[in-house]
């Protein structure tokens, strides 16, 4: 396996930092500065990272072997609050699962909330292990979001083993639920004091997401007395409205993603048996936008348009919400959160690292996203989610992770917290730093 070494990043950074000139006439504030990574205690904890990270990928396999499916994280949690105590952070675990581990700080600095989600959308029982060919690892879950919780505790165990030391209180936060909704970063932030900055670990490799991709999930239950099939002549059959509505929801049309919607109808349930109208069927959208106002609007017709299928069809509806993650705004909308300092940091950082997307003309920084950093966004709080591995077919059974690309996502995430730890100020658009 191939490693970042220190060497390789030295060779790196010129290049890394080599934009294109469009992209160099937008300046955004920074606190980035490359002397950080000369510190003794950086240039301790790297040499760490490096040292340590075949274990890392270990624990990383070992993790994604760990039953975490949503709803299930328990076993995960477990493993994770035993290394935050070993660590020496001050521990809980709170009424929905979330673990929480404290590093505090010596005062005067940013509260700092690094939140990586520790829940996956398929059961253990899908695969029986990750499979390792060279350097790719194979498992559901392997990189969303197993890869960033493996991140985390390598740099948690980085900054003890440099004695590394920081103004503000560093908070990780191993969160449950956010397949489904981001409920346990939902939850945190609603049970906990408002953080100054918040990161989550859990992202594109290569890009910095800044904003909140709106996501509404909707059930539409049709109802109908139902009848035997010799009786269904002529008889209201939901049936035919689920097949009705769903043709003219998918007949919608409405601007594409990233500053439009799109809408997915992702199950379709209902009968019990082969020789029956079904009394109860259903079918559920996942609707999404940046845009809060476009995103309201399509909620409305959706639920007008099946109303409408249901009265004409004389079958019974009933609408049942499951949740309305509210989008964070437009990128226009999003301009005052693209100038924080957080996030042209994070993408300065990403450069210096030799990090990127490795696909031609992306973008360092997205004004969208689809993760617990959604959850600080809405409410205003400077919120970005950063790559933890290399990866792809996120919530298919055949995903798989790039082993090698965790070594630099992990230096990502120790330089900023290193970068705002120290509580460093920014003043301008030029990215002057003032201590």
């Amino acid at each position: 396996m191939r490693f970042l070494t220190t060497t390789r990043l030295r060779a790196l950074t010129c290049a890394a930092l080599i934009v294109p000139a469009s992209l160099a006439a937008q300046s955004y504030p920074t606190a980035w500065n490359p002397a950080v990574a000369e510190r003794a205690d950086v240039k301790a904890a790297f040499s760490f990272i490096e040292q340590r990270f075949p274990q890392q990928v270990d624990e990383w396999i070992r993790l994604a072997e760990t039953q975490g499916k949503s709803r299930l994280e328990s076993a995960r949690g477990a493993y994770i609050k035993q290394v935050f105590e070993q660590e020496g952070l001050r521990t809980s675990v709170d009424s929905i699962g979330n673990v929480t581990g404290v590093r505090k700080g010596t005062g005067g600095g940013p509260t700092i909330v690094i939140a990586t989600h520790m829940d996956v959308v398929f059961d253990r029982s899908t695969f029986e292990r990750v499979r390792r060919v060279g350097d790719t690892l194979f498992a559901p879950g392997i990189g969303d979001n197993t890869a960033s919780v493996a991140n985390m505790l390598a740099t948690i165990r980085a900054m003890n083993a440099s004695k590394f030391t920081h103004k503000g209180d560093l908070i990780f936060v191993a969160t449950v639920q956010e397949e489904l909704g981001l409920k346990g970063m939902a939850y945190w932030l609603d049970h906990n004091p408002k953080p100054d900055l918040l990161i989550a670990p859990d992202g594109a490799f290569g890009a910095v997401s800044y904003g909140a991709l709106g996501i509404f999930w909707t059930k539409y239950v049709f109802t109908s007395a139902g009848a035997h099939t010799l009786a269904s002549r002529g008889r209201p059959t939901p049936v035919r409205a689920v097949a009705e509505a769903i043709r003219r929801l998918y007949a919608l049309e409405f601007p594409a993603l990233p500053d439009g919607a799109v809408m997915n109808i992702g199950q379709v349930h209902g009968g019990e048996i082969f020789n029956s109208i079904p009394q109860e069927l259903f079918f559920t959208v996942d609707l999404r936008s940046p845009d809060p106002v476009l995103l309201d609007s399509l909620d409305r017709t959706i639920t007008r348009i099946t109303q409408q299928v249901a009265d004409e069809m004389k079958i019974g509806l009933r609408v049942e919400v499951d949740q309305k993650n509210q989008a964070g705004g437009t990128e226009k909308q999003l301009e005052g959160a693209r100038a924080h300092p957080l996030v042209q940091t994070a993408v300065d950082i990403n450069r210096f690292l030799g990090i990127s997307t490795g696909m031609p003309g992306a973008r360092e920084a997205v004004p969208t996203g689809a993760t617990d950093a959604n959850v600080g966004v809405v409410r205003k709080i400077p919120s970005i989610a950063i790559g933890g591995s290399r990866a792809s077919g996120a919530h298919q059974l055949t995903e798989y992770a790039l082993a090698p690309s965790a070594l630099p996502s992990t230096k990502l995430l120790y330089l900023l917290l290193a970068t705002f730890g120290d509580g460093v100020k920014v003043t301008g658009t030029s990215g002057t730093v003032v201590p």
